[in-house]
């Protein structure tokens, strides 16, 4: 783990490789299916946290150990989720996201937070895998700006002075390995011109000592270790009902 976290510190990002075996993501492949069906309404890049209150599965993965161990070398033990969100790109059809920097769109003080991506499918070039610019962390967080030129997932992007993307490096991953990256890193992706879905789960885990300043904000769960008492309030866990809720083994 110790590697993991030079690397994060050298560059802002590092990938762990199979975390998480694929018959889970294979489960979560469903789930995102699902989900969809659930919810015809919304696009597939925009299945959003508020989602992940009330579904046990989704709480399945963000609490699952083999990712809270890599969280706790970056963090420390006191592990809280603030918010997570399915991006998942349709053939042919997903949306780019423009590049940007995390916490500038967050309400967390101090802004100590890490980011892990699940690659729930295979994450290529081709169907708009993540891209970073290595060593951005540290910049300082700046103000994102609204686009309405292009379609994107997040509708807005960094100013184009902050982005050398000649120094640009695709994140290929595989199902079951994890991204990890900084708040500050300058980031993005293409959008998808493939035959093929490109499906990732992220899943920005804080210290317990780290307030979530807008009530109400995130899906706030403690996952382990202890609170600390007055920073912030955290939902229970959901009960699952077979009635309203993915079915999984």
């Amino acid at each position: 783990m110790s590697t993991l976290k030079e690397q994060y510190e050298r560059d802002g990002y590092v990938i762990a490789r199979k975390v998480l075996d694929r018959d889970l993501m294979k489960e979560a492949r469903a789930h995102v299916s699902w989900l969809l069906q659930k919810h015809p309404e919304l696009r597939p890049e925009q299945l959003h946290h508020w989602l992940a209150k009330d579904d046990p599965f989704w709480y399945r993965l963000i609490r699952d150990d083999r990712l809270l161990d890599i969280v706790e070398q970056f963090i420390g033990p006191d592990i809280a989720l603030f918010a997570t969100h399915y991006i998942c790109k349709p053939p042919k059809t997903g949306q780019p996201v423009l590049w940007h920097q995390d916490g500038s769109y967050w309400p967390l003080r101090p802004m100590n937070v890490i980011t892990l991506w699940l690659a729930v499918s295979e994450s290529t070039p081709e169907n708009g895998c993540m891209r970073v610019i290595p060593g951005t962390q540290h910049l300082q967080l700046q103000n994102m700006q609204e686009r309405t030129d292009v379609e994107s997932v997040l509708g807005s992007s960094i100013a184009s002075e902050h982005v050398d993307e000649s120094k640009a490096v695709d994140v290929v991953l595989e199902p079951g390995d994890v991204s990890i990256h900084h708040p500050s890193l300058v980031h993005g992706s293409e959008p998808n011109h493939s035959q093929k879905w490109r499906i990732g789960l992220t899943l920005r885990y804080i210290p317990t000592s780290t307030e979530i300043l807008s009530p109400g904000s995130g899906c706030p769960f403690l996952l382990r270790g202890k609170a600390v008492e007055g920073v912030n309030s955290y939902l229970a866990p959901p009960v699952f009902d077979a009635n309203r809720h993915f079915v999984y083994p």
